[in-house]
């Protein structure tokens, strides 16, 4: 059995799109397919499967399309920031949602109300929720990190040097009675003014070259500690690009980037 995909990303976060409306190509969407298409030497390669669902096809939500977010090692995910700008410019370029109004998108973390602006996208996240603090480890090098849930956790560890964290090939360590699912672990400098970098170790798909969810919790922390006010907007440099993040006066994360399609096709991964 063929059937079609498209291949997105935002800043260099890649997915792999899996138009199926009606739910009746993927079935419960396996493991092993979604292992199959994000395998970057014999398959499509991605950090992850974005599934294009319409919401009736699951169940009844505010939102007329659901997106089905699988990491590449085929677990699920609550929330991907850069993703549902990838599927968000996906329903605009297919002519099935209207650039001009706010699309409505429902995910495992809550309804994300999306506004296209020419190239750019941005979210609006949701509020942020602050949790304190844990201890992520690299090796023999320990940090504290912040603990920021924007539908997804997140510790972010504030350190001298981006290189500190190493190669990122395996999971930082961190506390799994404080992430008993798994973390996303941001490793974050600040620059003068609303300016700062980051890497990202993705829980399911290792490290990325961008994490939407991740730039968001990354400024939380940094607005926190920077003391800076609300509706602030930071530059949030990632490997893959820039984007740009704004907490707002009503405690709103809003998340602006980039979003392209690069291919699409037929596949019988």
């Amino acid at each position: 059995m063929t059937y079609p995909f498209l291949k997105g990303h935002g800043t260099e976060n890649d997915f792999v799109l899996l138009p199926d409306h009606e739910g009746t190509v993927h079935g419960d969407l396996s493991v092993g397919r979604v292992r199959a298409l994000c395998d970057r030497r014999a398959g499509l390669g991605a950090d992850g499967v974005l599934r294009v669902l319409r919401t009736h096809a699951i169940n009844p939500t505010d939102g007329e399309w659901f997106m089905d977010y699988r990491n590449s090692d085929g677990s699920l995910s609550e929330m991907c920031g850069n993703g549902v700008r990838v599927f968000a410019r996906h329903l605009v370029e297919e002519g099935l949602a209207d650039p001009t109004d706010p699309i409505r998108i429902a995910t495992r973390a809550g309804i994300k109300v999306v506004t296209v602006d020419g190239d750019l996208i941005t979210v609006d996240m949701g509020s942020p929720e602050v949790l304190g603090e844990s201890q992520v480890s690299v090796g023999d090098r320990s940090w504290t990190a912040v603990h920021v849930d924007l539908g997804n956790p997140h510790a972010v560890a504030f350190v001298d040097d981006l290189t500190d964290a190493g190669p990122l090939l395996v999971p930082p360590t961190h506390d799994e009675a404080v992430y008993p699912q798994g973390v996303n672990v941001e490793f974050v400098v600040g620059f003068a003014g609303p300016h700062v970098a980051m890497r990202v170790h993705e829980r399911g798909s290792g490290e990325t070259r961008s994490c939407g969810t991740g730039a968001c919790a990354a400024m939380v922390a940094a607005a926190l500690r920077d003391g800076a006010p609300r509706g602030t907007t930071y530059a949030v440099d990632v490997p893959g690009g820039t984007l740009h993040v704004t907490w707002t006066e009503d405690d709103r994360v809003l998340l602006t980037g980039p979003a392209v399609l690069v291919a699409r096709g037929e596949t019988d991964l």
